[in-house]
């Protein structure tokens, strides 16, 4: 599950809304029990997922295999974006990648702003209007210090234009099991994954209104950081501006989504 980098179009194959498919049910069935035998994570909260209608799980981002814990040991199917060159390769082996991904309910994103952020807004939208349920993170991408940023409003869009609630996770320890840079995961650290009452943002206002969407997201970031207990960075999680005129346009107040 990643933050949009460059504007480019996703395949057609890739966009469409793909239901779970039987890597899901391995993963749910046979991986998870054995997952939960060898890490005894600490789940929380799990009754705080509704098990049916549209629902967004908005999570702090610590580690890659963030994106597979989320829907593991949710109970229900959750659907997230991924990069889109997990479904881009060739061969045998991106046919495998696309095939597993496709199945475990991902939908493929390009990184990067403008059109691209606006198509993976668009992607989750239409997930949320079939009643199915999304995890994504707010901060955009992985935490490498293991601070909490800032969230970008896309959550809070997503949130009051299509209705759903909002159930934030706290994740912990996941950056232990599998560091940045690591191939593989630890086999002893445990992992806590705490799920939070659902959030219902429509009091701030209309998706049209930059002041409801920031103000939404302040308050699921607020529930993330009650249950991670992170250090807040108190910026964005972004790469340092590249030219002057990015020094420029950071310098002044705007939306990121």
């Amino acid at each position: 599950m990643v933050a949009p980098d460059q504007d480019t179009p996703v395949p057609d194959h890739a966009t469409e809304v793909h239901g779970v498919g039987l890597a899901y049910f391995i993963c749910r069935w046979v991986l998870a029990p054995l997952v939960r035998m060898v890490y005894r994570p600490h789940l929380q909260g799990r009754e705080n997922i509704p098990r049916t209608g549209p629902i967004i799980l908005a999570s702090n981002h610590l580690s890659l295999i963030d994106s597979f814990v989320i829907p593991m040991f949710a109970p229900r199917p959750v659907y997230f974006l991924a990069k889109s060159n997990y479904f881009e390769g060739t061969g045998i082996s991106g046919w495998l990648s696309r095939q597993f991904f496709t199945a475990l309910g991902a939908t493929a994103v390009r990184r990067g702003a403008g059109q691209a952020a606006l198509e993976a807004l668009d992607q989750q939208k239409r997930i949320l209007e079939s009643g199915r349920a999304i995890a994504l993170y707010p901060e955009g991408t992985r935490s490498l210090d293991g601070r909490l940023y800032k969230g970008r409003t896309g959550v809070a869009f997503l949130a009051l234009e299509t209705g759903a609630k909002v159930v934030p996770v706290g994740l912990t320890g996941t950056n232990e099991v599998m560091p940045v840079g690591a191939k593989w995961p630890r086999l002893t650290p445990r992992i806590t994954i705490q799920y939070g009452e659902p959030i219902d943002v429509s009091a701030h206002g209309p998706a049209s209104s930059g002041k409801a969407r920031r103000l939404a997201t302040d308050e699921i970031m607020a529930a993330i950081h009650a249950l991670s207990g992170q250090e807040l960075a108190g910026t964005y999680n972004e790469a340092p501006a590249a030219t002057p005129v990015e020094k420029i346009r950071r310098a002044f107040p705007y939306e990121r989504r």
